[in-house]
This record gives structure tokens, C-alpha cells and sequence, in this order.
């Protein structure tokens, strides 16, 4: 029986010309062969299987070509070219650096470098996966990399080049070799089953070349297993049964299912999924490629990023115009977030099923509230206080507003029942963690060019939004029937706070001011506002007159803000500079323990008993 070789070995190439996907690199060193400019010693580096080696033996057996032809190739004819390909050269040496990689390995090296080529023009030592010598074999070896005769020239190959000592690497040229792209794999692996006289399918193909990962050895390797697999017949169904790879029906399948809105059926094909033995993290990095190679099916331009066979191109085409650009980017998105917490999740396929859940709600209807969605987020109201001999249907008669409308509680400014045109209302319609915080005043602006209609103090009950929505009712209109447009809600009552309430909603203050006034919400932090005897004033001592400006400047937002916190118009603010020894802080331990010993004088005692020093 003939011995076999596998295809990895068969069609390892032999000339610069058969060197798969490394155009540039060995359009570099035919050039330099021509040109008879050879450096001394080269480094290749990059991924596994993308011909490092490979091509440093066709740049050692072209170097001592006799007869070269014009393109930079060698001929193959001559002696050198022929005792290389019965590999029975004496001119080139392979040295394995990761069993080979100590001192007197290196030193054995430097003896053998000596000696002058007997056919040909030079000795080359290739030396492979160079990153596994020892620190003391890379300093035996730098002095005779750096000035070796005449007639050596040495070939490094590594995988990791970070691993390689500096002073190595500044002695060398260094070549990076780039992974194979999936186009350039599937066109060879088509010679090669055309050489064979084997059938194969370009989606069985492209599925071999991208479980290679840009390396062609890998995929010759998976390529002569598939041919055992399917006896001669390559199909895609084979190769990702073979292979154990999710079939990208599944992708389209799921991504229909997601446009609508079909939670239970994504639920159910994944359940399939994983019965197949697939695991959900490789799933969710499927699924994000599907959704990224859909974004640019979407655009001729970006097309040719597409790594797929034909008739799946025009698959993803046809479902990238389903799709809306936001859909996509939301979706890689959620895909993205679970990627990143599936190995910290402990119910990992509740992860990925909330994920799916989520997907099949982007295109849904934004009043679906009943299928998973997390509800708007709207603050309701904080006081829902009325008068005790206030009747109930008083309490609850509002204006006319929509159910989804946000509920508010009117704080009027007090003013004469004389027509003005200040008299709009302070309501609190503002969102959930959102603060009156600007520069300008927060009040409303008064309107000087229309006058109002005559209201009473806090008569308009809607909202802002609503209120711009609904036209004012005309002068002319009777006054019942204004009344009912804008029911009475003259009863308005400042509530009382202590000074407790009052730190608190102050801190509350500071924390929702912008990043840039970071140092500032700090300073507020430690101050303590301290409530005056008329129990609505209330007065903060600042270090200096800078701070002072400041937050008279702010005291508007501030007392805006506690106004509608603590439910009283009348709450106002002032400054002061505090005396000399008013606000002493502690910064060090030292001070820090002095200030509480004069509090509690047991410390001393204490420290005095166990003869405790601070560090």
C-alpha cells in the first residue's frame, strides 16, 4: 500500500509564487534576492500554520540556487536545489529551539557556524520557535548574531515575539506574517480537491477555512479529516455535522423570529440548540457575528467584509433589508453584554434566555407592557396631603388629563388676586433623578407680552406639558366656566422640617450636580446647613469669600430644589464666612484623634493604659 501524506505536508509550497496570502512579504525577499541585498539575520513571527518555516526554506534554497531564473525562483535543476529536496543539504540547518534550548545547545550552534558552506554560497540556520530559549542561551547567542561570517545567515521563527529579548530583536529584520483571509483558504483548498479529484461545496469550504482561523495548515489538517468523514464528498451539511458547528440556519431562523416579536419561539430553538450539545456562549458569539455580518449586507460598500459563500450572501442580503439599522446595533449590544457576563453568571442559561427575550422586544410596540419590558420610569407624587374637611371628590377634581400623564402637586408663589402676569404655576413634573441644575434662575420666566387671565394663587392644577397642549381660556369667557377649566386649589400648606431633613436633601443636592463641579459637591458635602428661628431661613458657613460667591450664586437652584423637596415656598438660604476657629477639620490622624479625645477624654486614658502610639 502506498504511504500516505497528508495534505499539509503534500502541497506545503515550494516556491515563493505557491505561498498562500503573504503576497507582500514574499514580493519582499525575492526583491532582496535580486537585489543581493541579504541581511544577516531575520526574525518571521505571527500565528500558527501561516508558513514562517515554509518560507524560510524557500529563501534558504533559493539563496544558494546556482542557476536562479528571472522571477527570483529557484531552478531545481542544480545540485544545491536537489540536495534540498531530498533533504540531504548540508548548507541549511534546522534547529528545534524548544528541546534545544539551553547554553551549550547554543554553543554547539556557534562551533558549526564556522565552518564554510562546501556547495553554494551560504549556510542557513533556521531556528524555530526561537521565544522557548533560555535567558542565558539568548545572551550566549547575541554576539555571534550580531557579527556572524560572512557566509551565515540565521532565520529566527516564533510565535510570540513579545517573549524575545530586545537585544535579539534590534540584531534582526523583522517580518510580520499575517493570518490567511477566508477567500485566499478557500481558493486553495479548491486546487487542492480539484488535484484530488474530490467534490466539494464553496459553503463547505468556507466553513473549513473559517474554523481554520487564518491558518492554512489547520485547514488542510480539517480538510483531510472532512474527506475521511464524507468519503470524497464534501457537502455543508457534512462539514458542520463533522465539525460540530452551528448551522447558520439556525441565526436566520432566530433573527426572523426576533423582527416578530416571537418570544416563545426563540425560546424553543434554543432549547434545540442545547440538546445538541452546543455550548450557550458559543451560541451568543454566533449570534453577534450574524448580527454584525447583517449590518454590512446592508451596504454594497461594506459588503466585501462579508466572509460567506455565495448563496448565503445573498441570503444575508436579502435579510439585512428586513432589518433597521438600530435593530442591529441594539441587538449586537444585548449580544455583546451577555458575552461578557456569561462566565460570571451562575444560571448561565437564564442569561442567555433574558437575552433572547430582549431581542424579540426591539420591534415591539411601545404600549406592550405586559411582555417582559421594563416599565417608563416616571415619579409620581410625594404628597398626597389635603385639608381635613376637605371632601373627597374636592381632593381628587383635576383637570381633564390622559391616565399616562404625569400627576402633579402645584406650589404657588404667593401674590396679590390682582391679574399678573407671574401668576404660572411651580409644579413638579420633573423626571426621576433630573435637578433644576443651571446657571440661570430656575423659576419660570414671566411673560411681559400677553397678560394672564385673572387666577387665584396655585389655581392651575395641570401639568407643564399639558398646559402647553391646552390652549388658555379666553378674557371673555364666563368666570364659571373658567373655574371649570382650572378648578380652585387655593388650600396650600407649608409643611415644617427640622434640620435633619434639611442636611439630608441637601446632600441629595450636592450629589446630582455635573462631574465638572465634582470638587464643588464635595465642599457642599461637608458643610451643615444650620436652620435660623424663624424655622424657614436656614444659614451655611463657608471657609471663604470665593466659596461665598459661589453659592450665592447656586442658592437659587438650591433653594428651588428644597422648596419642592420639603414642600415650603418660604424656605430661603444665606452665607456666611465662618469665623477663625468655627470650622476646624482634621485632617491627619493625629488631629483626627485629637478632636475625639476632647470629645470623649476615656480615649486618652485608653491609649495612656495599653501604651498605644499613632502611626
Amino acid at each position: 500500500m502506498e504511504n500516505y501524506i497528508v495534505s499539509a505536508r503534500k502541497y506545503r509550497p515550494s516556491t515563493f509564487d505557491t505561498v498562500v496570502g503573504q503576497r507582500a512579504l514574499t514580493t519582499t525577499l525575492k526583491n532582496a534576492i535580486a537585489n543581493h541585498k541579504l541581511a544577516h539575520a531575520y526574525l518571521f513571527c505571527g500565528p500558527r500554520g501561516v508558513g514562517k518555516t515554509t518560507c524560510a526554506r524557500i529563501f534558504a534554497k533559493t539563496i544558494n540556487c546556482l542557476h536562479p531564473t528571472a522571477e527570483g525562483e529557484a531552478c531545481n535543476e542544480c545540485e544545491s536545489c536537489k540536495a534540498f529536496n531530498e533533504q540531504r543539504s548540508y548548507n541549511i540547518h534546522e534547529l528545534d529551539a524548544a528541546s534545544n534550548n539551553s547554553v551549550e545547545d547554543i554553543r554547539s550552534l556557534i562551533e558549526q557556524v564556522r565552518i564554510p558552506p562546501q556547495i553554494g554560497k551560504y549556510k542557513v540556520y533556521i531556528i524555530d520557535e526561537v521565544h522557548m530559549l533560555s535567558t542565558a542561551a539568548f545572551n550566549a547567542f547575541l554576539k555571534t548574531l550580531e557579527e556572524p561570517p560572512q557566509h551565515a545567515i540565521f532565520i529566527l521563527a516564533t510565535t510570540e515575539k513579545h517573549k524575545i529579548l530586545p537585544t535579539i530583536l534590534s540584531r534582526c529584520q523583522i517580518y510580520d506574517f499575517n493570518r490567511i483571509t477566508v477567500s485566499d483558504t478557500v481558493e486553495h483548498l479548491e486546487n487542492v480537491a480539484r488535484k484530488e479529484h474530490i467534490e466539494a461545496e464553496p459553503e463547505a469550504l468556507n466553513v473549513i477555512a473559517q474554523k481554520a482561523d487564518g491558518g492554512m495548515r489547520d485547514a488542510l489538517s480539517i480538510f483531510d479529516q472532512v474527506v475521511s468523514f464524507t468519503n470524497g464528498h464534501i457537502t455543508y451539511q457534512s462539514v458542520i455535522e463533522n465539525l460540530n458547528v452551528l448551522d447558520c440556519e439556525y441565526y436566520f431562523k432566530l433573527t426572523d423570529f426576533f423582527l416578530e416579536n416571537k418570544v416563545s419561539d426563540c425560546l424553543l430553538t434554543f432549547n434545540d440548540i442545547l440538546r445538541k450539545g452546543f455550548d450557550g456562549n458559543h451560541f451568543i458569539t454566533g449570534l453577534t457575528s450574524h448580527f454584525r455580518d447583517l449590518l454590512v449586507s446592508r451596504d454594497s460598500a461594506t459588503l466585501q467584509l462579508l466572509e460567506t459563500g455565495a448563496s448565503i450572501r445573498e441570503r444575508y442580503q436579502a435579510q439585512a433589508q428586513k432589518c433597521t439599522p438600530q435593530f442591529l446595533y441594539k441587538a449586537m449590544k444585548l449580544c455583546n453584554d451577555c458575552d461578557l457576563n456569561y462566565r460570571q453568571s451562575k444560571n448561565k442559561r437564564l442569561l442567555v434566555e433574558l437575552t433572547l427575550i430582549q431581542l424579540a422586544q426591539l420591534t415591539a410596540e411601545p404600549e406592550d407592557t405586559g411582555s417582559g419590558r421594563s416599565p417608563k420610569k416616571q415619579l409620581s407624587p410625594v404628597f398626597h396631603t389635603a385639608q381635613a374637611g376637605q371632601p373627597a371628590a374636592q381632593q381628587t377634581h383635576t383637570a381633564p388629563t390622559a391616565t399616562a400623564a404625569p400627576v402633579t402637586q402645584p406650589v404657588p408663589q404667593p401674590q396679590p388676586a390682582q391679574p399678573a402676569p407671574q401668576a404660572q404655576p411651580y409644579t413638579t413634573t420633573l423626571k426621576q433623578a433630573e435637578v433644576p441644575y443651571t446657571k440661570a434662575s430656575p423659576l419660570p420666566k414671566t411673560a411681559t407680552e400677553k397678560k394672564a387671565p385673572v387666577f387665584k394663587a396655585g389655581s392651575l392644577g395641570m401639568s407643564i406639558r399639558k398646559a402647553q397642549a391646552q390652549p388658555a381660556a379666553p378674557a371673555s369667557q364666563p368666570a364659571a366656566q373658567q373655574a371649570s377649566v382650572s378648578p380652585a386649589a387655593d388650600n396650600w400648606e407649608d409643611y415644617i422640617f427640622n434640620e435633619k431633613d434639611l442636611g439630608y436633601y441637601w446632600r441629595e443636592f450636592a450629589s446630582l450636580l455635573p462631574k465638572e463641579e465634582a470638587a464643588n459637591a464635595g465642599r457642599m458635602r461637608n458643610m451643615h446647613p444650620h436652620l435660623l428661628a424663624d424655622q424657614h431661613t436656614f444659614e451655611v458657613a463657608v471657609d471663604n469669600g470665593m466659596v461665598q460667591k459661589y453659592m450665592q450664586q447656586l442658592a437659587p437652584q438650591i433653594e428651588a430644589h428644597l422648596q419642592k423637596k420639603l414642600h415650603n415656598r418660604k424656605i430661603k438660604m444665606t452665607t456666611r464666612v465662618s469665623e477663625a476657629n468655627e470650622n476646624v477639620r482634621a485632617y491627619s490622624h493625629v488631629e483626627r484623634f485629637q478632636m475625639m479625645s476632647k470629645k470623649n477624654p476615656s480615649l486618652l486614658k485608653l491609649k495612656e493604659a495599653l501604651g498605644l502610639e499613632l502611626s
